[in-house]
């Protein structure tokens, strides 16, 4: 079995997450819970905190009218203690650190697109992490990880450490198709299309695996969440998963 290849965690490095609402607000507080002190926790998001959002999302009546990203970094850096940065602005004009981890827990294609273009420019063998991305519908989700586009991924497996996996969005393409003015995943709420507990089951999910990840032992390319079922699948980084997905041979995917 091949694990993750987890050398970013080796000096300082950045978690970064976009997106703070549904998913990335669980995710946030989980986070500060096991990061190392080395760990450096950014949260991007735009938004604001509206009525609706809380529901289901990780604030409370006293966050109303402040950006989603500010309320969850001010709250948690002292609830345990621990210096969290923070952006008000789009993916597009906020910074991404590497080496590091970026976990987007977004609703829409356009953002996707801007965080695979960012995660592209960052990493390098000299500046070297991973994207975790996470989705849901009503009752299910997904969550995938990736890092290089296509062009870079020769030679990634060696002995037992896959270095490198297509990013989320080239494993699966229809993440890039969602629009903006779809309704968001609060307006699905509203309108009882969508479970008040699927974001906190996904953000278990991406917590773990990105717990997982850090330590040296995660396994997974892809995790399948369906509550109606009960269900969760994985699936596991392979020579022949990722050749099928990027259409590289398997001889030339392992470094011998």
């Amino acid at each position: 079995m091949y694990r993750l290849d987890s050398r970013f965690t080796q000096h300082n490095f950045t978690v970064s997450i976009v997106g703070c609402g549904g998913t990335g607000g669980f995710v946030a507080e989980g986070l500060c819970r096991f990061l190392p002190p080395h760990a450096e926790l950014v949260f991007i998001d735009h938004d604001r905190v509206e009525e609706r959002n809380l529901i289901r999302q990780n604030f409370t009546s006293c966050d109303l009218g402040k950006f989603k990203s500010e309320a969850l970094a001010g709250r948690l850096a002292t609830r345990y203690q621990r210096p969290i940065a923070y952006s008000n602005l789009p993916v597009e004009l906020a910074g991404i650190r590497m080496p590091g981890l970026v976990i987007g827990c977004v609703d829409n294609g356009l953002t996707r697109r801007e965080i695979a273009r960012k995660v592209t420019q960052e990493i390098s063998p000299y500046s070297y992490g991973w994207w975790i991305d996470a989705g849901n519908g009503e009752n299910y989700g997904q969550v995938i990880i990736g890092n290089y586009e296509i062009r870079r991924l020769w030679e990634s497996f060696e002995g037992e450490i896959c270095h490198a996996l297509p990013l989320p969005t080239i494993q699966r393409p229809e993440l890039l198709q969602q629009r903006p003015g779809e309704p968001s995943c609060a307006e699905a709420l509203a309108q009882n299309e969508q479970s008040p507990v699927i974001n906190q089951a996904i953000a278990s999910l991406v917590l773990e695996m990105a717990r997982r990840l850090i330590e040296g032992s995660c396994p997974w390319v892809q995790l399948y969440l369906d509550l109606d079922t009960g269900t969760l699948t994985p699936v596991m980084a392979t020579l022949e998963l990722v050749s099928r997905i990027t259409g590289i041979s398997e001889r030339k995917l392992e470094r011998r």
